[in-house]
């Protein structure tokens, strides 16, 4: 038998219809409607699912993500599109199961040992002998020989001219059929499952049970009924979030606009998360000591949950998905990079905010501070490459090149992985509701070059990179140093003694008359330096004072010895600086010429940092956060079963091949007592194993007995 790629031809009803039907019932409509749900799928694995509109927004830009989001590629999966074509994928192909599936069963009962002789003689294999028993003898003894062999085997007796013939009827390999049955209902059954744990089930109660997605914020308890979905929900997968100490029985359903909760018949205690990481700083390990309380009995059940190893409790899985920060308490000092404003004490917790007044910013209008993170382990690559980048997180692409392509000898090197410590983001939000994200690492970090900094990073929006202010610590590893340099710099007196004190240590005794003219030149270099005579400040400030008044010529000349006055002016003002807070002089050595150093970069990119003071990570404790999947899944056996039976119908009809034998066998006309043979074998695939087989049957089938 031969199956058809058409579909069920109806004798009645209009012409559409019977078209629509046969195209409905079609092989070729299934295989096109599978062919556009690979594409649909291709699409969701390589574009993120049910990230906020706004990453889209920054990626494809306004137009193509409303174009993408109206096309429901951010979320393919529960798209209405989808699940109408995998309904119509999983009625297409049931009609073509239930179309061929008769006739295949049929067939499978069926020895067809009603074929003539003489077409026997029009196969491609066939032979033909003579045997020494009697017809219905030589039927019984090859049909043992067959039945031996792994063969099934029918005889039939027909009256013929010469007497009574034997048409012995033989199969093999009808599991080959049974594999297309297998392989059309393993899509069947796992499309169907598709369909128990996608979102129908969700949408259809939006639809009919009058369920709305919850577009607001606030607590869940205050969330009205109309967005929950009841504990007998058949089928859901949500994201639940767990706190160390405590507990949770609500799961949140994400949807494209907005969210659903689900409520759970049991609440999920977390009692230690537990992390493992690699040398590289990459989580080794996720793992969530829980306990599980059920609401209607009250009884109390433990359990560890990892990846890959989830708990089942009620019908409902819990894997462990990832983790978060569960409301760190953090403290800080508040330390103003800039003369005005004095240092302050702020506390929170992550995910809370704090409110810093117009009063203690000394400014117009006030900040809220919104804690969003805290990350207690950092391992970067502090190799000479990376170390030499304005990131610390930058990566050297022609390096990751190297290190992956070319001969086959060539080795990763030049790494240099160390854990930089604790790291914290927060962001300053003012009153127009504008925000600016920050991300601070708690204590200084040696980027290879001998002097440890302070990285304090800042980014506009979450599409960008964090960009770092490198802010050099002292000899106590301390901001303080830096801090009271820059306060001295915005102090026009402390200026004006430095100048003096440089002077005159840099002019010889013999030429007082170039004491006024030194001290122009550094009071000019300190004062743009300061940005006290215009909108500019910083090494910018004195770029663009040397390209508005010397010739071009002289520019290069001229910069190099601006810079070496305004260092020699900055240390003598860090000395000054260091007087007046009661401490002593710094040494003149080679740490100290790299703390300056650090500290000019850092002093001309102040003014830069779009935030009036910085925070600094005094001390912690931390709370983790497990979040958990929990599904109910009742297709997943269904899915379990498609696939085993996809499996074995892939094998089936690829590794199985259909045989069927006939050997009639009736008297011989030349010999009395002898009998004539003729052997004929038919296959679903021609294959060289097929001349093979037929030639060791026809070897062991029509030998005569010696």
């Amino acid at each position: 038998m031969t199956v058809s790629t058409q579909g069920i031809e109806l004798s009645t009803g209009s012409k559409v219809w019977r078209s629509a039907v046969e195209l409905l019932s079609s092989m070729r409509f299934a295989i096109a409607l599978l062919t556009v749900i690979c594409i649909a799928s291709i699409i969701g694995t390589v574009l993120k699912q049910h990230e906020p509109f706004g990453n889209y927004v920054n990626q494809f830009g306004p137009f193509w993500a409303e174009v993408f989001q109206r096309a429901s590629l951010f979320n393919v999966y529960s798209a209405w599109w989808f699940l109408l074509i995998l309904a119509f994928l999983v009625l297409s192909t049931s009609l073509c199961v239930a179309r061929n599936a008769p006739k295949i069963l049929v067939d499978l009962r069926s020895y067809k040992e009603n074929i003539r002789e003489q077409s026997l003689k029009a196969f491609s294999h066939k032979a033909q002998g003579t045997l020494d028993d009697m017809p219905g003898d030589a039927a019984r003894r090859l049909g043992a020989l067959l039945v031996s062999g792994g063969w099934k085997v029918k005889l039939q007796s027909r009256e013929t001219t010469r007497g009574t013939g034997w048409m012995l009827a033989a199969k093999a390999g009808a599991a080959n059929k049974l594999g297309y049955i297998a392989a059309h209902s393993a899509i069947v059954l796992v499309c169907l499952g598709g369909l128990l744990d996608g979102d129908l089930v969700v949408r259809a109660q939006m639809l009919f049970a009058d369920k709305s997605p919850f577009k607001g914020g606030g607590l869940i308890a205050d969330v009205p009924d109309t967005h929950r979905l009841s504990e007998r929900n058949p089928t859901f997968r949500g994201n639940l979030m767990v706190a160390e100490g405590t507990q949770s029985s609500t799961a949140i359903l994400n949807q494209s606009d907005g969210i659903l909760l689900q409520e759970l018949p049991f609440a999920i205690e977390l009692k230690k998360f537990i992390v493992e990481y690699y040398s590289t700083g990459m989580p080794k390990l996720f793992a969530s000591d829980i306990v599980i309380h059920d609401k209607e009995t009250g009884e109390k059940t433990t359990a560890r949950v990892e990846v890959n190893h989830p708990a089942s409790y009620k019908g409902i899985e819990i894997y462990q998905s990832s983790f978060d920060d569960g409301g760190s308490a953090l403290t800080f000092k508040a330390l103003p990079l800039r003369a005005n404003g004095a240092a302050f004490d702020l506390r929170g917790i992550v995910g809370g905010s704090s409110v810093v007044t117009a009063d203690t910013l000394k400014q117009a209008d006030e900040l809220v501070v919104e804690y969003t993170g805290l990350r207690v382990i950092n391992v970067e690559n502090l190799s000479a490459d990376v170390g030499s980048k304005t990131d610390v997180r930058g990566v050297d692409l022609r390096s990751a090149l190297e290190a992956q392509m070319g001969a086959a000898n060539k080795t990763k090197e030049g790494k240099n992985l160390r854990n930089i410590g604790p790291s914290f983001s927060y962001k300053l939000r003012d009153k127009a509701g504008q925000a600016r994200e920050f991300n601070n690492y708690m204590v200084p970090v040696d980027l290879g070059d001998g002097t440890p900094v302070f990285l304090l990073g800042m980014r506009e929006s979450p599409s960008e990179s964090f960009r770092y202010l490198r802010v050099p610590a002292d000899a106590e590893g301390s901001l303080e140093g830096f801090l009271q340099l820059s306060r001295a710099l915005a102090d026009p007196v402390l200026r004006a003694e430095a100048v003096k004190r440089y002077s005159a240590k840099a002019i010889d005794a013999k030429r007082p008359d170039l004491t006024a003219q030194l001290e122009g030149s550094a009071g000019r270099a300190l004062t743009l330096f300061a940005g006290s005579s215009g909108k500019t400040a910083g090494l910018q400030a004195i770029s663009d004072f040397i390209e508005a008044n010397v010739p071009e010529a002289e520019r290069s000349k001229a910069g190099e010895v601006l810079v070496r006055i305004l260092n020699g002016v900055l240390f003598e003002l860090a000395q000054l600086g260091r007087e007046k807070a009661g401490l002593k002089p710094l040494p003149t050595d080679g740490a100290t010429q790299n703390f300056m150093t650090q500290a000019v970069l850092a002093l001309s990119d102040v003014p830069l940092y779009p935030a009036p003071f910085v925070l600094s990570l005094t001390d912690f404790t931390q709370v983790q956060a497990s979040v958990f999947q929990v599904a109910r899944a009742p297709g997943k056996t269904v899915v379990y079963l498609g696939c085993a039976l996809l499996i074995f119908g892939v094998f089936a009809m690829l590794y199985v091949r259909e045989r069927r034998l006939w050997i009639w066998l009736e008297p011989a006309e030349a010999r009395g007592g002898a009998t004539s043979a003729t052997m004929a074998l038919s296959t679903n695939r021609k294959t060289m194993d097929v001349d093979k087989e037929f030639d060791h049957l026809k070897r062991r089938m029509l030998a005569r007995k010696e």
